[in-house]
């Protein structure tokens, strides 16, 4: 059982520091280093942490999901039948990658309950990091759909634009997953969207921490973080998203 999920935004080793300083801002959590180097928490003073930085030494990064489970053994073989592939076995935690080559982790639950509230920006905007998009090509975004569905088990939401396809989990669960069909098959990746109750001020204010613009679509907009890494800012409710 699916217990917990995390985001954790893989950023350059050499720019992690710009990344940390930049999303602690923005989602007004401070910064915990981890014991292990090259890991950093954002601690939630609404909730349980659900957000952490990971610098990498190759690539320019991306975000994976840590799923925290009861029985990682389980979780894992379920995965692994499933069409995914198990790239480390640490014993208590496993590195895996799905059918489309998207990386994710399985790691012991910690007793995470509580998800906490959105951040009160300047001019009192709202936003809360809510969840991964999954970027994958049309030649195998219909695998991938299964199987993300099959392991979390979520209710599966195809009602919005055709090209989504969202995976809502139960409450207290702080992170989930929107799966988007890109126009052309290229490598599977992933990147943090944010929910907005102002986007056009949320933009101005991550500009002024250092943040660049990309593009505009109807519903979000898409933006680059001090360290190379992408997200996006989505039109909704923070409160409930």
């Amino acid at each position: 059982m699916i217990r917990w999920v995390s985001a954790f935004l893989d950023r350059p080793a050499r720019k992690l520091d710009l990344a940390v300083e930049f999303w602690t801002v923005a989602t007004g959590s401070p910064a915990r280093p981890r014991p292990e180097p090259g890991f950093v928490g954002l601690h939630s003073e609404t909730g349980d942490d659900y957000l952490e930085l990971q610098g990498v030494l190759d690539g320019p990064g991306g975000v994976h999901l840590d799923f925290a489970v009861d029985d990682v053994a389980e979780f894992a073989d379920r995965a692994a039948a499933g069409g995914a592939t198990v790239v480390t076995d640490h014993g208590s935690w496993r590195i895996l990658a799905s059918p489309a080559g998207l990386p994710f982790c399985v790691a012991p639950w910690r007793g995470e309950l509580r998800r906490g509230g959105p951040h009160r920006g300047p001019g009192g905007t709202l936003s809360r990091p809510h969840q991964v998009c999954l970027d994958i090509g049309p030649g195998r975004f219909d695998a991938e759909v299964a199987f993300w569905s099959g392991l979390t088990g979520w209710r599966l939401d195809t009602s919005g634009l055709p090209v989504f396809s969202r995976l809502q989990p139960e409450p207290p669960v702080p992170i989930r997953i929107l799966m988007q069909r890109l126009g052309e098959d290229r490598d599977a990746s992933a990147h943090l969207d944010v929910s907005s109750s102002d986007i056009p001020a949320v933009r101005a204010w991550h500009e002024s921490l250092g943040a660049t613009f990309i593009g505009e679509w109807a519903h979000w907009i898409t933006m680059r973080d001090p360290a190379g890494g992408v997200y996006c800012l989505t039109r909704g409710n923070p409160e409930t998203d």
